[in-house]
């Protein structure tokens, strides 16, 4: 069952603070070469409905596609959101977090873009990048 609490965060700077609302507790993470490009590694994220930003004129959006964008601080650089540009929900890293208690990493997605050089000790159900487009959004077609 998901549980939800509201949860507070920010960059490593402090430019930039988020207060979110109704942050789902299950943990996904996204094995896809974007996003392992832009962090380094899988994105560990959760989702949230509601976000309030403050520090707003710090924030660098890019358009990473044609259905998301992600954000992050212009003065640090941490990374602060993956956000749907239809529906406006949020992805957001969990290091952000000032509490990381309650946590349920339950789903790892574009499992066929995962590198062979890591692996999660979780049992997580599992996606590919086809599956994901498939329930999360029939009518785009993966790129």
């Amino acid at each position: 069952m998901t549980q939800s609490e509201n949860a507070k965060g920010s960059c490593l700077c402090g430019a930039v603070s988020l207060e979110i609302e109704d942050l789902d507790n299950h943990l996904g993470a996204c094995h896809c070469h974007m996003c392992r490009k832009w962090g380094g590694g899988p994105l560990m994220a959760l989702v949230g409905s509601k976000v309030s930003i403050k520090g707003e004129k710090a924030i660098k959006v890019f358009d990473s596609s044609a259905w998301a964008e992600r954000g992050f601080c212009r003065e640090c650089g941490t990374h602060l959101f993956y956000r749907i540009k239809e529906t406006q929900q949020y992805h957001i890293p969990v290091g952000l977090l000032e509490k990381e208690s309650n946590i349920d990493f339950n789903l790892q997605v574009f499992i066929d873009e995962k590198p062979s050089y890591y692996d999660f000790a979780n049992q997580t159900e599992i996606m590919t990048g086809t599956e994901v487009f498939a329930k999360y959004a029939p009518d785009t077609e993966a790129t």
